[in-house]
């Protein structure tokens, strides 16, 4: 069974605000690899149009900096499911996906690989409530945006969870990876 692995970048005080964390070189190529670990994406409607938005190649000249050009191609290759009842048609090497969430994402466990990643916030919230997630990576940058809700906000239940790895960045950023207990 492939596993399942959400990863998301948040402030100290817990805001999940994409324009609130550090963008550098070193960050981008962590993210690459993490995606690169994935055979496949699975992404809602919100993370999946924002992604496409910002990473569909190619980008106008001087959009993005030079660096960020292995993560746009990691993720532009990858395979994405999208998780959608109100999106028509998805098109960037994306299968919308539709039904029963969690007989959807069992079924994408079952297949063989090397695993599944998933980003963003209400989708991984829900396959959280289900007990879908087998791994959760969390990037926390060395800033307090003061603003945003938290994330998880609402879940039923406290996740209990093990420090499997950690990996300091030369920005302050710390990833914590774990996994339920």
């Amino acid at each position: 069974m492939r596993p399942l692995r959400y990863s998301i970048n948040l402030t100290l005080d817990g805001c999940y605000d994409h324009r609130v964390g550090i963008a550098d070189a070193e960050l981008h190529r962590h993210a690459a690899e993490t995606l690169a670990r994935a055979d496949a994406l699975l992404f809602g409607r919100v993370i999946y149009q924002m992604m496409e938005s910002a990473w569909r190649t190619p980008a106008p000249q001087g959009e993005r900096p030079d660096w960020t050009a292995p993560f746009a191609r990691t993720i532009g290759a990858a395979k994405k499911y999208v998780v959608s009842s109100t999106l028509e048609s998805v098109d960037w090497n994306a299968e919308l996906v539709r039904g029963d969430l969690r007989t959807t994402v069992e079924a994408l466990k079952r297949e063989p690989g090397n695993g599944l990643y998933t980003g963003g916030v209400s989708l991984p919230r829900a396959l959280a409530e289900m007990g879908l997630i087998d791994e959760y990576e969390f990037i926390v940058h060395p800033r307090v945006a003061g603003h945003g809700p938290s994330l998880f906000a609402g879940l039923p239940r406290m996740l209990d969870l093990a420090l499997v790895g950690r990996r300091e960045f030369a920005s302050g950023a710390v990833a914590l990876r774990y996994v339920p207990r």
